[in-house]
């Protein structure tokens, strides 16, 4: 299908830029990012904006910093750049494992971060990925700024907390303590697929080796994306070699996560998903923990 007829499109270059374009175009209007979700869903006419914001042309919303270990994401940093980006090996490399596979490489060149967020598509990797790992996000409007942890932002699916003025700048994450480690990974039909269950698990480790804190989330869920709380205390005090313990943490997370039947999978089916993607992915933050501090 065609879209609906846009009347207006502004390119700003600036944030400011862009709040000043939407107080003048009123409530019928949207920002777009990399425009991977939102142009379908105008071409489908799901949803029929009168006006558009283009936000690509904002250098400030683009790029990835680092200070004393905290990391800034600017909202409209593409899944390539995350993707190839080597430092966040370790704490945030759950990020990169979800950017690597997310959609296909024409998606990943052109969609970002901040878009994904916004969307929260109920397939999408970015969500449960963001809350695994502990980000937040900075918005702003015309009336100030405030942040919120992921899980607090993401709803139900294609439901957030962001207000139809606010603009989110840039997704933060806390500097990590000395040995953390996370990983992401999803289960689709066929190579990069849209998950039909993705799992993302973050791990802090003690001097002994074994986990002091850790935050497991599930994606593909019809809820919404959702952490898995009982699974997260079942990993505590748990070494990186007690497998048999891994995978019964694996199976709590699995167990308590409520999942729905669908034409991809029925409930059942998607929590043994769950439990052997989360074992895996449990593993592989353990392993990641021992990388040393994130810089």
């Amino acid at each position: 299908m065609y879209p609906a007829v846009i009347d207006s499109y502004d390119a700003p270059t600036s944030v400011q830029e862009a709040l000043q374009a939407f107080a003048q175009r009123g409530n019928d209007c949207h920002f777009i990012a990399g425009g991977q979700s939102l142009m379908q869903a105008i071409k489908a006419r799901v949803i029929s904006p009168k006006s558009l914001i283009d936000l690509q042309h904002v250098a400030e919303l683009n790029g990835i910093e680092y200070k004393q270990g905290a990391v800034r994401i600017g909202a409209m940093t593409r899944y390539r750049d995350i993707a190839a980006d080597e430092r966040l090996d370790g704490a945030f490399q759950a990020l990169r494992d979800a950017a690597s596979h997310v959609g296909d490489r024409q998606v990943r060149n052109r969609g970002t971060i901040g878009g994904s967020l916004c969307w929260n598509y109920i397939a999408a990797c970015m969500p449960p990925t963001c809350i695994g790992i502990g980000a937040s996000l900075d918005l702003v409007s015309k009336t100030g700024k405030r942040s919120l942890r992921a899980e607090e932002f993401l709803q139900g699916p294609l439901e957030t907390a962001r207000g139809d003025d606010e603009i989110v700048v840039a997704v933060t994450l806390p500097a990590p303590r000395q040995s953390c480690g996370s990983a992401y990974k999803k289960w689709g039909l066929v190579t990069d697929a849209l998950p039909v269950a993705g799992v993302c698990a973050f791990i802090e480790r003690g001097d002994d080796g074994r986990c002091e804190l850790a935050r497991l989330a599930v994606g593909g869920l019809a809820t919404g994306p959702r952490r898995a709380k009982t699974g997260e205390k079942a990993l505590i005090g748990v070494s990186a070699t007690d497998a048999s313990a891994i995978s019964e943490a694996a199976e709590t997370a699995a167990a308590s996560t409520e999942t729905q039947s669908d034409m991809w999978a029925d409930a059942e089916y998607r929590k043994r998903l769950i439990a052997t993607l989360a074992r895996q992915v449990i593993t592989s933050a353990f392993a990641r923990a021992t990388r040393g501090k994130h810089s």
